[in-house]
């Protein structure tokens, strides 16, 4: 506005470097925010989440994104849905899909078929982006990406986002600088009328007064001071997606996040094992190996839990650990209770040659020895002190 005014009243250089600088505070912000929306892609890009798919007869992990309907994929405790599925098996099955409809508590599924509803009360299927948090199953993909149950509700979701307050403080701002000079305009438009000054004169007068009174340089001053706090970020490598948020960020005085798979990679590796005594120990790790869901494959550890599969890119990596579990005959598996988070164990009936049979459980330590006849006391100190290192991160351990 201030350069159509100083246009108007026969100033265009004072017009033109007005309207550059407008220019150069709005190609800023949109440059920087561009690089962050370009990185953004390219962190999303980074991150791989995979599911165990059977595909023309054959058992693979999958990208996530490359699933279609028809793929049947199998779904185990602590999986995210990679899309709406109806089951053809299910195990104990329940699934928080508190994501969906808010509600706390996990929701039983079955094979079951169902009556016609709404989409979140079908036992019969899960749903993208819910959790299964008991059991296990199977099903066949119907709905992936933004036909999904959860991808109707992002879609709906998106649109501007809502003014910060640090957009909603700039234009109070603004607004009263335009009211200061309006008002300064029409007074000093009135004076020079009363005063008898021609009227074109008296005009064109005040109009250079509101030019005058307004801050050209505002905008680019707050595009350059945010992009200063974005550059400054970035070095401790912090992304912004929007510069206003920089305003925002400083004024945070108490932060809260979830460190779980967002600051970290949220994987589990196997660092040692350890007996009773709290001395490094190979039975902990072979006994381990024997209890264990996973299936190794060319393409890396495949079904079971993280910790599973930890254990068995351990034993990838020790050639004389798998030929005494798995690579080996000398072992049998007659018997295997799937883990679940009642019990918080999992349990495999072993046979070993012309030996009696052998039961291994694996799972949470206090679950394990609640159930344990003949504890040696030293166990439970060497567990206590073990949880108190893995506080610290000065060392860690699986059960």
């Amino acid at each position: 506005m201030a350069a159509g005014v100083s246009g108007l009243t026969g100033d265009p250089t004072d017009a033109i470097i007005i309207a550059v600088i407008v220019a150069l505070s709005v190609g800023l912000g949109f440059v920087n925010e561009y690089r962050a929306a370009m990185a953004v892609q390219q962190l999303h890009e980074s991150i791989r989440r995979q599911a165990v798919v059977w595909r023309d007869g054959h058992q693979r992990n999958l990208d996530v994104t490359q699933l279609v309907p028809g793929d049947v994929v199998a779904l185990r405790i602590g999986d995210i849905v990679p899309a709406d599925i109806r089951l053809l098996e299910a195990d104990q099955l329940e699934c928080d899909e508190s994501v969906l409809t808010g509600e706390s508590l996990p929701v039983s599924k079955d094979v079951a078929p169902v009556a016609a509803g709404a989409d979140a009360d079908l036992s019969s299927a899960v749903f993208m982006g819910t959790i299964v948090q008991q059991g296990s199953g199977r099903g066949v993909v119907v709905v992936t990406g933004a036909s999904t149950s959860f991808g109707k509700i992002a879609s709906g979701l998106a649109g501007r986002p809502p003014e910060t307050g640090f957009q909603i403080g700039l234009r109070k701002f603004s607004k009263l600088l335009a009211t200061i000079a309006l008002v300064v305009a029409i007074l000093v438009f009135v004076i020079n009328v009363a005063l008898g000054r021609p009227l074109l004169e008296a005009l064109l007068f005040s109009l250079a007064i509101a030019v005058g009174l307004t801050p050209e340089l505002f905008p680019a001053i707050v595009s350059v001071s945010l992009s200063a706090g974005s550059r400054a970020l970035a070095k401790r490598h912090v992304l912004v997606k929007r510069l206003v948020a920089i305003e925002d960020l400083g004024n945070i005085q108490v932060l809260f996040t979830d460190k779980t798979g967002t600051l970290t990679e949220g994987a589990i590796t196997f660092n040692r094992s350890v007996g009773p005594d709290g001395k490094d120990a190979a039975e902990p790790f072979r006994l381990g190996l024997l209890c264990n869901e996973a299936s190794m494959t060319d393409a890396g550890p495949v079904g079971g839990n993280p910790l599973d599969q930890a254990l068995l890119r351990a034993a990838a990596g020790m050639p004389e650990a798998a030929s005494e579990t798995g690579g080996s005959p000398a072992y049998r598996r007659l018997a295997i209770l799937p883990f679940d988070h009642k019990r918080q164990m999992s349990s495999v009936l072993v046979a070993q040659q012309d030996r009696a049979p052998m039961l291994i459980t694996k799972g949470a330590p206090e679950a394990v020895l609640a159930r344990s006849q003949a504890v040696p006391e030293n166990a439970r100190t060497t567990l206590n002190e073990l949880f108190a290192d893995g506080g610290t991160g000065r060392r860690s351990s699986n059960p």
